[in-house]
C-alpha cells in the first residue's frame, strides 16, 4: 500500500498540531499555576456529603474541575456542532470561530488570577473546541479515499499528537526557566506559557485560512436534525458507532486519570516537575510513532483486531500505575498505554468514517470525538475524589470500566474493511 500524501490532510494536521501543542502547555500548567498561584476559595479542606458519600474538598478536586470542565463543555456541545457544520456545509468558520475563541480564553489566563475567572477561561476555550474538533475530523474524512481513511486518520492523529506530547516538555522548561525580561517588563514563566498558547492558536488560524476550503459536498445531503443513534439499524444490539463512543469514554478516562493528579504523583514517586512531564509525553510518544502505521495496517487488515489488541492492553497497563513506585517504571506503563490508545484511536475514526452517511460524517464521528472528551472529563474529575479514597482506586476503577469496554467492542462493533489482508474496502 503506497503512502499517498493530501496537501488538505497535511495542512489539517499541521494546524492541529499547533493548536494542540498550545493546548497541552494548559493541561501540564494548569495544575501547577492552580497549585502555586491562584487564589482557591477558602472552603479547600472542608468535608462535604452529597448523596450521603462524604468526601473533602481538595486542591487536586478543584484542579480536576477545571481540567473537566473544558472537557464537559466541548463533549456536550460537539454533536451540535457537528450536525450544526453539516447542514451548513460550512466547516472553515466552525474552525476559525473555534480558534479564536481559544485564543481569547489563553490569554485570558495572563489577566485573572481568581478561581472563578480560571473556570470562566477554561469555559470559553471548552466551547472554542467544540466548534474544531467534530469540523476538523469530518474535513479528514471527507478529503480521504474509503481504502486511505485509517491511514490518513493516523498521519492527523499522529501531528496532533506530536503536538501534544511536545508541548509537556516545553511547558515545563518554560515554566521553570522563568521569569523573562521582555521589553523591559518582567514576564513570569506562567504567563509565557499562556502567550505560547495565544501563539499557537493564531498561528493555526492563519494556516486554516490560507490553505482549507470547505468541500462541495454537504449541507443539502446532511441530516436536518441532531440526534444520536443508540440501537443497531441493521440488527440487535447497540450501533457499532455508539458503542465506539462508549469505549471511547473508558480510553480516554484511563488517560485522564494522570494530570490532576500531578502533585500526588509528584510526591509519592520522590520526583520533580521534569520527570512528570517526560511521564505524561511518553504516553503520546507512543501515540506519535504508532498512529500512523496501525491506521495503514487497519486499512489492509481490517479495523477490529487493532480495537480488541489496544483495549486488552490499556486493562494492564492503566491498573499497574496505581501501585507502581518508580518513575522510570511509571514512565513505562504509559509508553505501554499510550501504544493501546495508538491501536485504538485511528481505526476507530476510520471505522465511524466507513459507516457515515454522505454529508454525515461531522455528527456521525462525532460521537467519538464527544466520547474521547467526556472520558477525559470524567478522569479529570473523578481522579481528584477517588484518590482521597486511596491512590490506588482511581487506576483500579478505570480498569473494571476497561474490561466492559472491551466486552462492548467484542460483542457490538463489526468489521467494516471488505476482505481484510486481501483487498482494501472500496467504498463506504
Amino acid at each position: 500500500m503506497d503512502f499517498n500524501l493530501d496537501s488538505r490532510i497535511l495542512a489539517l494536521a499541521t494546524a492541529r498540531m499547533v493548536g494542540a501543542l498550545a493546548n497541552s502547555f494548559l493541561v501540564v500548567v494548569l495544575p501547577l499555576y492552580i497549585g502555586q498561584v491562584v487564589a482557591l476559595p477558602t472552603f479547600v479542606g472542608t468535608t462535604v456529603s452529597p448523596a450521603g458519600i462524604s468526601f473533602t474538598v481538595t486542591p487536586e478536586l478543584l484542579i480536576g474541575v477545571v481540567l473537566s470542565l473544558f472537557g464537559f463543555l466541548n463533549s456536550f456541545s460537539q454533536p451540535f456542532t457537528g450536525a450544526w457544520s453539516d447542514r451548513s456545509g460550512k466547516r472553515k468558520v466552525f474552525l476559525l470561530t473555534g480558534l479564536t475563541l481559544v485564543a481569547v480564553g489563553s490569554a485570558g489566563y495572563i489577566f485573572f488570577r481568581s478561581y472563578v475567572s480560571i473556570l470562566a477561561m477554561r469555559a470559553l476555550q471548552g466551547v472554542g473546541a467544540a466548534f474544531t474538533i467534530p469540523v476538523t475530523v469530518a474535513l479528514v474524512n471527507e478529503y480521504s479515499a474509503a481504502d486511505e481513511r485509517g491511514e490518513n486518520f493516523g498521519l492527523f492523529n499522529t501531528f496532533r499528537l506530536l503536538g501534544f506530547g511536545v508541548g509537556p516538555l516545553v511547558a515545563g522548561f518554560v515554566v521553570n526557566a522563568g521569569p523573562y525580561s521582555v521589553a523591559g517588563a518582567s514576564l513570569s514563566g506562567f504567563d509565557a506559557a499562556f502567550l505560547v498558547a495565544v501563539v499557537g492558536a493564531v498561528v493555526s488560524f492563519a494556516l486554516i485560512t490560507v490553505l482549507i476550503q470547505d468541500p462541495e459536498t454537504g449541507g443539502d445531503e446532511a441530516s436536518q436534525e441532531i440526534s444520536i443513534q443508540m440501537r443497531n439499524p441493521d440488527g440487535p444490539g447497540l450501533d457499532p458507532v455508539f458503542a465506539l463512543g462508549l469505549a471511547t469514554i473508558v480510553m480516554a478516562f484511563s488517560l485522564a486519570l494522570f494530570a490532576p493528579l500531578a502533585n500526588v504523583i509528584n510526591g509519592r514517586l520522590g520526583q520533580g516537575e521534569f520527570l512528570f512531564s517526560l511521564q505524561f509525553g511518553a504516553g503520546v510518544l507512543a501515540n506519535v510513532l504508532f498512529q500512523l502505521p496501525i491506521g495503514r495496517l487497519s486499512d489492509r487488515y481490517g479495523r477490529k483486531p487493532f480495537l480488541l489488541g489496544g483495549f486488552v492492553l490499556l486493562l494492564p497497563t492503566t491498573l499497574l500505575q496505581g501501585f507502581v513506585t518508580s518513575s522510570l517504571v511509571m514512565v513505562g506503563l504509559r509508553f505501554l498505554q499510550g501504544v493501546a490508545v495508538a491501536a485504538v484511536f485511528a481505526p476507530s475514526l476510520a471505522l465511524a468514517g466507513d459507516v457515515a452517511k454522505a454529508g454525515q460524517s461531522g455528527s456521525t464521528l462525532s460521537l467519538l470525538t464527544t466520547g474521547f472528551g467526556l472520558g477525559i472529563a470524567f478522569g479529570a474529575l473523578f481522579s481528584g475524589i477517588l484518590v482521597g479514597f486511596a491512590f490506588e482506586v482511581p487506576f483500579v476503577i478505570a480498569t473494571f470500566a476497561g474490561v466492559v469496554a472491551l466486552y462492548l467492542v467484542v460483542t457490538q462493533v463489526n468489521e467494516t474493511v471488505e476482505d481484510p489482508a486481501v483487498t482494501p474496502a472500496t467504498g463506504d
